[in-house]
């Protein structure tokens, strides 16, 4: 008899048994990943912890893999005695690799959706993988970056806190009303709804320069929210300090000029 008649007859034997198994490990397979995914993103809402979320939805996976190709593997046939046994030896190696030794593991400061500096480029985050990190700048360009290097340089994680500083510098001339001004930039600052009441916002005098007066505005916003408030209170600062006859000061820079008295020329009648 023939390879293919073999198969053949195998597959008229056990062919429905053989398709339904194969059925329920492919949706299995996505059902998993489709979990693990979800459960990853909200824990990670909840809690900045990557290691440990990691871990727990690793070792997740785990179990519902072993639980998928338990249930294949009765599907088409076979004993459960023994690819349970087999199955249940493999999760718990598996279990134990995961808790031993991930957290010796180096890990990335950030996950997919984040805003970060790293390896002398800003830009977010589109998926990491073993090797490398897909980050796409803000100017469209797209980067692979190994992962080698983004774990030898600093990173700075602009998603990583809930609530970020923003700084206005302003200077202004010396003959200006000082409080005057100080007055009007924290009520610029506390009249947008988005900047935090606690802490409150505050404005420092920062220098007494050779140009200016320099004062500092310090606001709490929420993250999501920080450059376009940014933007907007720099654009009401400007307005504010026009309307309120308030003038910035710039460098500028005085030259005298000297005029040396000139000497007598020459007395040519007595050549």
């Amino acid at each position: 008899m023939s390879r293919f008649q073999r198969i053949g007859e195998l597959m008229a034997e056990r062919g429905p048994e053989l398709v339904m198994s194969l059925l329920v490990l492919v949706i299995g397979l996505v059902l998993v990943r489709w979990i693990v995914r979800v459960l990853r993103s909200a824990l990670l809402k909840v809690t900045n912890r990557v290691t440990l979320v990691s871990i727990a939805c690793n070792i997740l996976m785990v179990l519902l893999l072993a639980v998928v190709f338990v249930s294949a593997s009765l599907e088409a046939g076979l004993k459960p005695g023994p690819v349970i046994s087999f199955l249940t030896f493999v999760s718990l190696a598996a279990v134990g690799v995961i808790v031993l030794f991930r957290p010796l593991l180096p890990t990335l400061p950030f996950k997919v959706g984040n805003v970060v500096k790293a390896a002398d480029l800003l830009g977010r985050i589109e998926a990491t993988t073993i090797l490398n990190t897909r980050m796409k700048t803000f100017d469209g360009k797209t980067f692979f970056v190994p992962n080698r290097k983004i774990l030898d340089d600093i990173v700075i994680n602009y998603h990583f806190t809930q609530t970020r500083r923003i700084k206005i510098d302003v200077g202004i001339r010396y003959d200006q009303d000082l409080m005057k001004a100080k007055r009007l930039l924290e009520e610029i600052m506390v009249s947008d709804p988005r900047v935090r009441a606690k802490p409150a916002p505050v404005v420092y005098v920062l220098n007494l320069s050779r140009d200016c007066v320099e004062l500092g505005g310090r606001c709490w916003v929420d993250n999501p929210k920080y450059w376009v408030t940014r933007c907007d209170l720099l654009e009401k600062t400007k307005l504010g300090f026009d309307n309120a006859g308030l003038a910035f000061a710039f460098r500028q820079l005085d030259v005298h000029h000297y005029n040396p008295p000139s000497e007598p020329g020459p007395d040519f009648e007595d050549a």
